[in-house]
């Protein structure tokens, strides 16, 4: 194809040198996304260089370095990396933080995903690029390794040139294409902790070019074993921090039961238990078989020696997971202007999650109530609270069958002799995912079970009574469960879902150069787009949603879910300008801006238009200034839409008792007089809402690179960044639902309260347009290649990202409802928005002689602060929360964390292989310990290393 050129400035010379040494750093210039430039030998005597699209544009260009930043992680960093699935990668970069998913989350993961979190904004607004187009599954691990030439990351907003989601930044995986030959790879590693979280990975590529095009095939395989919470001190035994006394403390639902009987019932059985409240928890004696009310004793809760379950060794720290998967890319000139292309692979991803036996709830909800009239029931009244875990029925597991499969068809060409190109093509994507939840009963059979029941004329126990018996019914006894085994096998169901996704997009582009003017020439891109998404989710019987008031079905509630199914399309047309204002006079070797527009109709929200301006200015060679204004948005998604409601038990406070209550105020209508909380747990609904709209924002930068002539290899950059975005798509949050209702007669429709007992029985708690965010920060990167020394060459790498800001408010214009999470942590487990430190690095030292080489990279995530709500003791130090001054937060810090690689590696040139071996957390760094607050092992596993010291190897063998 006839590609236009232009001449090379010194910067992009600059540039180009300095990748082409030891391309194994952690942030290098950004390369071209789809490039067929040809290069000398000798790089400093290039003098032209053809013209190339970069990340964050579609206008061709020379220059490497725009008004964009980028980041690039090119091939020979990926493969010296070690890593085998792209979201291990990835996710080490500094501009991620928030609560992006990984491997190492098990409750609430184990699917095997790993996605991105740019800014900290969630992985809902990081667009994911494939060769520049749209990512179907938001799962990094579903792209083939093998398949990626490179990994470029925009860290700005990107909406005008992409669409919606581009809001924290853009990660656009660019394809190898044109390969020529065969490199097989094999991988094995396994950790410092007695050798547990194994892994085993293969891959090969086999490429073949002509004149005429080329085609490359590749396969991948690759297996990562589990690795135990049970073995790892930071997570094991769960922790917990009471106003600064740390000690071991799990669930209240333990093997051998918890029963809240009242306070009367336990004295007539003998037993005298602390405290003054009418009811009382007890637990049945070890060796005992609970058939009288001596059997058992007094619940304790906390301090040394409290009967809490330790759920820690039943977890996992590392989820289990397998892949394979086959990918191809390939193009053919099919005459002198027109070329066809094609890219497609497919990825097949088992995997798993693991958490402790089931905590049986008693109570209305579960439907399981231990009647008073059972057989079984020792203390002759009904048990609605407490609960049991059920060891007998062993660990909850949930697996996951996940394909995902992804192809573009497109052809591309000249106008004739001008500088003009177009593409066009479709691209179509699919994932499917089966998941299946062991460890739960069918609730309905099991309430029956335990409720009443009789001896029968045969003298065999029965359910229900004499004169009305329930058939194909054994009762059970969950005074002491290990006498019903068999009858509570009989009562376990293993709970399903499927779910489809698929999206079409049609497009078709063309850029070109308009007309010169005296600084260059006026280049523009225009473009249009047709995107449909369509998405359903099949629950089975058994854990299917029936009434989305109450979000309950036929087995537990952490295993219910609404059946989902919606499409919606857009309609895009899009343009960009890029205009050449100055170049070549004093203090002005060049001024250029960059503008664009798109705009987006939806099926389902409307339509947007969103802008961008970008310029670029060149006093003097060796700096560049960079800023770009860019307006973003967020398009609600099918499951924002369409989801449907998933149930959650939530704490809350209920101003209404006691003191607080008002019969006048709207939030106390329904409790009686004198009022006071009976329940520490309501039920929230969380889930879709089909009348959002989109967000909107903007995104700022403002930066500086400076590439000085007089230190050969030095490129130094800094950015100011800020977003903003209005209108943010999410929960409100069941305490500050009932809290809004209670002070400004805001939200009261989304509370309910029980028609008996005055409590608040449901929180409607779905998704609403409410919020507004605004995150501000500045990035720092140094490359340094040294002068070559006669014991090899030396390669400095930093990029870093300092927090400035991030404030959320959960309610747009209310001060009250505003946050700053900048240096603080919030589980993300129970609701939060993940870890915020303030100041994130990597740093790398490369080294390279001959045929050796070898990498230090140290990964930095400074402290954070974390907390609890609480009833602080007098005069514990707290901090207040913005949203309520009245409450305290018992604040605590975790320390700065640091992990470090270490890679070495070796050409055997005369066999034309390689070898890479390698220590991940080599100083073996535990995470932080955020005890309970962590939920998953202690600790903050979305952001640090969990398995600790890992050793591993490489072999690469080309032909």
């Amino acid at each position: 194809m006839n590609f236009g050129t232009k001449k090379l400035t010194t910067s992009v010379r600059a540039a180009l040198s300095l990748s082409a040494v030891l391309a194994a750093g952690i942030a290098s210039p950004a390369f071209a996304q789809d490039s067929t430039q040809s290069t000398s030998a000798d790089q400093k005597n290039a003098t032209k260089l053809e013209t190339i699209t970069v990340t964050g544009s579609r206008i061709r260009r020379v220059d490497l370095e725009t008004s964009s930043p980028v980041v690039t992680i090119d091939r020979a960093q990926i493969e010296r990396a070690g890593k085998l699935t792209l979201g291990d990668l990835v996710q080490q970069l500094p501009e991620i933080a928030g609560a992006a998913t990984n491997p190492a989350v098990n409750n609430g993961g184990g699917d095997g995903a790993s996605t991105v979190s740019l800014r900290g904004l969630g992985s809902q607004r990081t667009l994911l690029l494939l060769d520049g187009h749209r990512v179907a599954y938001q799962d990094l691990n579903s792209i083939p390794l093998a398949m990626i030439e490179r990994v470029d990351v925009l860290k700005d907003g990107a909406s005008a040139v992409y669409g919606s989601d581009a809001i924290g930044g853009v990660v656009n995986f660019i394809t190898r294409k044109d390969y020529q030959g065969a490199q097989v790879s094999v991988d094995y590693g396994v950790s410092g902790h007695g050798g547990d979280g194994k892994r085993r990975g293969f891959s090969a590529v086999f490429g073949q070019t002509s004149d005429k095009g080329g085609i490359t095939v590749g396969v991948n395989y690759n297996k990562q074993d589990a690795v135990s919470a049970g073995n790892r001190k930071f997570s094991n035994p769960a922790l917990y921090n009471y106003f600064g006394s740390i000690f071991p403390l799990g669930s209240s639902f333990i093997p051998n039961g918890r029963y809240v009987i009242p306070r009367t019932v336990a004295a007539a059985s003998g037993l005298s238990c602390a405290g003054t409240s009418a009811n009382v928890s007890v637990t049945r004696i070890d060796g005992t078989n609970g058939a009288a009310g001596s059997d058992f004793r007094c619940y304790q809760g906390s301090g040394a020696g409290n009967d809490t379950f330790n759920y820690a060794p039943y977890n996992i720290e590392m989820t289990p997971a397998e892949r394979g998967g086959i990918f191809t890319t390939g193009n053919y000139q099919l005459t002198d202007s027109v070329q066809a292309y094609f890219t497609g692979f497919t990825q097949k991803t088992r995997s798993n999650y693991q958490l402790a036996p089931l905590p049986l709830i008693f109570g209305a909800d579960s439907g399981v109530i231990l009647s008073k009239d059972s057989i079984y029931n020792p203390f002759g009244v009904d048990v609605s609270s407490g609960g049991w875990r059920d060891v007998i029925g062993g660990n909850r597991i949930g697996q996951y069958r996940t394909q995902a499969d992804q192809m573009n068809l497109g052809f591309r060409g000249n106008f004739g002799q001008s500088s003009w190109q177009w593409d066009a093509g479709v691209v179509w994507a699919r994932t499917t995912q089966k998941g299946s939840f062991s460890g739960y009963y069918f609730k309905s059979g099991l309430a029956a079970a335990v409720g009443p029941s009789y001896i029968d004329a045969n003298g065999n126990p029965a359910c229900g009574t004499a004169t009305n018996p329930i058939a194909n019914c054994t009762p059970v006894n969950l005074f002491d469960p290990a006498q019903s085994a068999a009858a509570l096998a009989g009562l376990r169901v293993t709970p399903s879902a499927q779910s489809y996704a698929s999206e079409k997009t049609a497009y078709a582009t063309a850029n070109g150069e308009l007309f010169n003017l005296p600084a260059g020439a006026v280049s523009a891109s225009v473009g249009a787009e047709y995107r449909k998404d369509t998405s359903s989710l099949t629950p089975d019987f058994v854990s299917l949603i029936t009434d989305p008031n109450l979000g309950s079905c036929q087995t537990s509630q952490d295993a219910c879910r609404s059946a989902q199914a919606g499409s919606i399309n857009v309609k895009e047309l899009y343009g960009e300008l890029f205009v050449p204002v100055l170049a070549d006079m004093p203090f002005a070797k060049s001024l250029n801006v960059t503008l664009g527009s798109r705009y987006s109709k939806y099926s389902s929200a409307g339509s947007t238009t969103n802008s961008r301006f970008g310029i670029e200015y060149r006093p003097i060679d060796d700096v560049l200034v960079r800023g770009t204004v860019d307006q973003v948005f967020r398009a609600p998604t099918i499951g924002d839409l369409f989801g449907g409601v998933t149930p959650s038990a939530d704490t809350y406070k209920d101003p209404c008792s006691g003191a607080g209550y008002s019969a006048s105020n709207p939030a106390c209508a329904g409790a009686p007089a004198g009022f006071v909380q009976g329940t520490a747990q309501t039920r929230a609904l969380y889930g879709s809402n089909s009348s959002l709209k989109p967000e909107q924002g903007k995104s700022i930068s403002w930066g500086v690179v400076y590439d000085p002539h007089y230190v050969q290899g030095l490129s130094v950059s800094a950015d100011l960044w800020r977003i903003y975005l209005n209108d943010t798509i999410g929960s409100l949050g069941t305490q500050t639902i009932i809290d809004q209702c209670y002070k400004f007669g805001r939200y009261c429709d989304l509370q309910t309260r029980n028609a008996q007992t005055g409590d608040i029985e449901t929180v409607n708690n779905t998704s609403q347009n409410v919020g507004r965010v605004t995150v501000s920060g500045l990035d720092v990167g140094v490359k340094y290649k040294l002068p070559e020394f006669s014991f090899g060459n030396f390669m400095l790498t930093l990029d870093t990202t300092y927090l400035k800001t991030y404030n959320r408010e959960a309610i747009a214009g209310d001060i009250s409802s505003q946050y700053n999470y900048a240096g603080t942590y919030t589980s993300s487990a129970t609701g939060g928005d993940g870890n915020y430190s303030r100041l994130r690095g990597m740093v790398g030292l490369l080294w390279n002689l001959g045929d050796f080489d070898a990498a230090i990279r140290t990964r930095y995530v400074g402290g954070v602060r974390f907390g609890d709500t609480v009833s602080t003791p007098a005069g514990y130090n707290t901090v207040a929360k913005a949203s309520d001054p009245n409450t305290a937060v018992q604040s605590f810090h975790a320390g700065a964390y640091a992990m470090t690689n270490i890679q070495f590696g070796y050409q055997f040139k005369p066999w034309n292989a390689r070898i890479d071996v390698g220590v991940d957390n080599a100083f073996d760094r535990q995470p932080p310990i955020l005890w309970q607050y962590g939920f998953n092992g202690n600790t903050d596993e979305r952001t640090y290393d969990t398995v600790g010291r890992y050793y591993w190897t490489r072999l690469t063998v080309k032909f």
